[in-house]
């Protein structure tokens, strides 16, 4: 840390922040009425994904789950299809957890502080934050990326934000300058500048409202700001699926909890030895997630005997589909790439 926080007054900065907002905030549905449901469906579909993106999700969602309620009564499956997409599934199954608590432990109520909003399933101190200032104008930071970047650059601040102790030192130092009385202005000022002016490459300084306060700017440091020495680990992953199919139908079946794609459903993992001679084609496909890079390979298994089709689908737990009754589930998304790429009636492989 090279700047002295100790005893001086930054608030002023915090309150540009807010006015600023007041009159510059982008304009999204979830802040039309700034219900704390609205908000928290809108930062978890948010997570990962970036405003433009996830803007037509958002909107499916809650035109079908518009309240607690009407999500704590869906089947886990159907807020799965409605999170298609999106990816990182764990997300909605962890919704629809949440939901079963507001409506169990709440009353039904959503919860108006951070400490109870932070026991939600999947809901994180940023979420909790967010939902907490903006709905509840509690006096708690939202601090994610963009607050690590842009609090590290108004004061030039050398922290490492890798380290495990990166939140707790930039929650204190956003409560320096956050403003008393509005707290979720504030915070949503700094998610705004963090994705429109205070961008990781190519700032636009000029556009910024603290730009006379910020020190990195001031001093030409923009680009040495964050500061973050840890890189992820990225390791890689192998899978092999057969895409077993009679005529116009194949086999799926859920995941459990365990490991990667949570609840969603694939194709069989194995085959009977004897299955091998009816392979007709095979693919590759390289995925990437956020920790690991994936090489699928995917066998197309062309079933003759319909009787044959259906006792390994029984002996097995399989569902029999078609590719109308797939869309109806969720799949990860090489997966559903895969079944979509194969023509409705020939259920031939268009290989390019």
């Amino acid at each position: 840390m090279k700047t002295n926080k100790q005893n001086a007054d930054f608030l002023h900065i915090g309150k540009k922040l807010a006015n600023w907002y007041d009159t510059n905030a982008r304009q999204l549905p979830w802040r039309e009425n700034q219900l704390p449901y609205n908000i928290w469906i809108s930062e978890i579909v948010l997570q990962q994904t970036q405003v433009k993106q996830g803007l037509g999700h958002y909107l499916r969602f809650i035109e079908r789950f518009p309240t607690v309620p009407a999500l704590h009564n869906a089947s886990e499956d159907e807020v799965l299809l409605y999170w298609k997409g999106l990816g990182y599934y764990s997300r909605a199954i962890n919704l629809h957890k949440a939901a079963h608590q507001v409506v169990e432990d709440f009353g039904g109520e959503f919860p108006h502080h951070y400490n109870d909003i932070l026991k939600l399933k999947g809901v994180g101190k940023y979420t909790a934050a967010a939902i907490a200032s903006i709905c509840f104008d509690e006096k708690v930071p939202a601090v994610d990326g963009n607050f690590y970047r842009v609090l590290s650059r108004i004061f030039a601040d050398d922290f490492d934000i890798s380290g495990s102790k990166a939140f707790q030192y930039f929650s204190d130092l956003a409560l320096l300058i956050m403003p008393d009385d509005k707290s979720g202005e504030f915070n949503q000022a700094i998610m705004d500048i963090g994705s429109e002016i205070c961008k990781p490459k190519n700032p636009l300084c000029g556009e910024c409202p603290v730009n006379d306060d910020c020190i990195a700017f001031q001093t030409g440091r923009i680009s040495g700001f964050p500061v973050k020495t840890k890189k992820v680990k990225v390791s890689d992953l192998s899978l092999r699926y057969f895409f077993v199919k009679h005529q116009n139908q194949f086999l799926i079946k859920q995941r459990g909890n365990d490991f990667i794609w949570k609840k969603l459903y694939e194709f069989p993992t194995s085959i009977p030895e004897k299955w091998n001679d009816y392979i007709i084609n095979s693919k590759i496909i390289n995925h990437k997630l956020t920790h690991k890079n994936m090489t699928i390979e995917i066998n197309v298994v062309d079933i003759d005997s319909g009787k044959e089709f259906k006792e390994f689908a029984k002996e097995n737990d399989f569902l029999i589909v078609d590719r109308t009754a797939a869309n109806e589930k969720s799949f990860p998304k090489p997966l559903q790439s895969f079944y979509e790429s194969i023509d409705s009636f020939q259920m031939s492989l268009k290989l390019n």
